[in-house]
């Protein structure tokens, strides 16, 4: 981490590696002699689609993706995916089982709603999201065209300890605060989908994994830009794609690479998530809602005795470099994000900031 760089704790848009920001300063330019920057480049040019290509082997390389799925780059984020998904999958006079654990999984099940037949299989949000619900496999109908879930929840800070035993009904998840930052065997999913600007790249940029079997399913409303089948036929090119985007997520996995893959991330992202869990656990000062199996290893939220100390914490923690740490609106409190890019220091210095103000502060 440089002298003159914070460390950026923010839910997303979130740190990204240096060394893939540095490569991005060097080519801003002159793209490897192309004599043009990679956002001025024709998304249909022979080099732009070295780029994307490229792109989509290191993912398929790091998440061990088969030719059996479809790998799309697309645009509208995660929310546009709230409506794709029922509009690609959803049978006519079928239905779907959502679990409701936060804000974004409430929020794509109430626009699924709009598209057909959404049962809340289970659900926590009446006791604030502090956990994920029991899912014993008897609660899923199995009738169902999908069952839905979200393996991390970045408001609440929980997160999946196991997946779902669905059968033979797929299993669709919103992974956009947790994708590659833990192993996942992509087999278990009929679709996986993220949004990019907390653990893969900057924002614009929207994965979307999706067993082909499921593809042309899609109903007649499906604008064509949300509909997986066309975009898969147009290699995500019906229109142009978010390219600059694509090109900074392929930088930030070559760093994961170099890493030692998802594998060897996650060993850190354990650690990361113990070295601030241990300070709470050992605290009589602050308080961390999250029943202990479900805490999220990306979204560590938790407050002091009071919203007035929660506000001096953020303001104490930015003037030593320690930023965007205030918790989300709908919850208050503060909220650290560590996710892959955030190093093991950036956390130690927080660690050691909870510590000193919990001292200065009882």
């Amino acid at each position: 981490m440089t002298m003159d760089r914070v460390y950026n704790f923010a839910a997303g848009p979130s740190t990204m590696p240096e060394a893939a920001l540095e490569t991005a300063a060097r080519e801003m330019l002159n793209y490897k002699g192309s004599g043009m920057s990679v956002m001025e480049m024709s998304h249909r040019s022979k080099a732009y689609q070295d780029i994307f290509d490229q792109t989509e082997a290191i993912l398929r390389e790091l998440m061990h993706i088969p030719e059996s799925y479809s790998v799309l780059f697309l645009q509208g984020g995660a929310t546009g995916q709230f409506a794709a998904i029922p509009m690609n999958l959803l049978s006519e006079g079928g239905s779907a089982d959502y679990i409701d654990t936060g804000n974004f999984a409430h929020g794509a099940m109430v626009e699924a709603k709009k598209y057909g037949n959404i049962r809340c299989a289970a659900s926590s949000r009446e006791e604030n999201y502090i956990r994920i619900p029991n899912l014993e496999p008897s609660i899923f109908d199995p009738r169902a065209d999908y069952v839905y879930i979200t393996t991390n929840n970045t408001i609440f800070g929980t997160r999946y300890a196991e997946l779902p035993e669905t059968g033979s009904v797929p299993l669709v998840a919103d992974m956009s605060s947790n994708i590659l930052s833990e192993v996942f065997d992509i087999n278990r999913f009929g679709v996986a989908y993220a949004g990019a600007q907390k653990n893969v790249g900057p924002a614009g940029l929207t994965i979307v994994i999706v067993r082909k079997d499921l593809l042309g399913r899609a109903q007649s409303i499906c604008p064509k830009v949300l509909d997986w089948t066309v975009m898969t036929d147009k290699g995500s090119m019906l229109n142009t794609p978010p390219t600059y985007a694509i090109y900074m997520a392929g930088l930030c996995m070559q760093w994961l690479k170099e890493q030692g893959g998802v594998a060897g991330i996650e060993k850190v992202n354990i650690e990361k998530a113990r070295l601030l869990y241990d300070v709470l656990d050992e605290s009589s000062f602050y308080r961390a809602p999250v029943e202990k199996k479900y805490r999220s290893r990306m979204n560590v939220t938790f407050t002091t005795p009071s919203p007035e100390l929660d506000a001096a914490f953020v303001k104490a923690a930015s003037s030593e470099g320690l930023v965007s740490l205030k918790g989300h609106r709908l919850v208050g409190g503060i909220r650290a994000s560590i996710y892959n890019a955030m190093p093991v220091e950036g956390v130690k210095k927080l660690a050691e900031f909870m510590k000193k103000f919990e001292v200065e502060n009882k």
